[in-house]
């Protein structure tokens, strides 16, 4: 278990975007912003750590990206035409679960479909990678976030109590949402959700 998991931050937390116009409108604005997902690599992490740090209040750290990458961990980045980092996830695989540890959208590109598109980005490659179901954690508080896992099809599935920091020492819930047999999702319907 990496340094990562003692403070977890919220996947979700940045990446809270609903679509303004219809879902074609909205999938076509995140296209025009980004190129497709790439492996993240030790190259990405100041980028990472930068927009982890300007969009939690409770950021993971540099080293807890890279403690995750030296672990086998599958990070995914989406930068802009320019190559200007724009979101990022991280994926820890277990067993026949892969389970999304950080999804965050730079606070300047958010509400854009970066999230859904990054977030269909890692259910197909988990999908294609052949794991069975999706799981995460998010903050009860975290509505557009939990709106987003839930148009993907994720359910509630439990509840870890006191598992995030929040302000004034205090902690917050954490709501436990899986997505069941990806071998079953069509890869089209994600471009659909997205």
């Amino acid at each position: 278990m990496t340094a990562a998991h003692s403070h977890p931050a919220d996947p979700a937390d940045c990446a809270p975007d609903a679509p303004a116009a219809g879902v074609a409108d909205f999938a076509w604005h995140a296209a025009a912003l980004a190129a497709a997902p790439v492996r993240m690599t030790p190259a990405d992490l100041d980028e990472v750590a930068a927009i982890e740090l300007d969009a939690y209040p409770f950021p993971w750290s540099r080293g807890n990206f890279a403690d995750s990458l030296s672990s086998g961990y599958t990070g995914m980045c989406v930068r802009d035409l320019h190559g200007r980092l724009l979101a990022y996830s991280m994926l820890m695989p277990v067993i026949d679960e892969v389970h999304l540890l950080n999804l965050c959208v730079a606070r300047a590109q958010q509400r854009q479909g970066l999230g859904a598109a990054l977030l269909a980005a890692c259910v197909d490659s988990a999908r294609v990678s052949g794991f069975g179901s999706m799981l995460l954690e998010v903050r009860p508080s975290n509505l557009p976030a939990i709106a987003l896992y839930e148009r993907f099809g994720f359910s509630v599935i439990g509840r870890r109590k006191n598992y995030y920091p929040a302000p004034g020492g205090l902690k917050e819930d954490a709501l436990v949402m899986r997505l069941e047999d990806l071998t079953r999702i069509n890869p089209e319907t994600l471009h659909v959700v997205a």
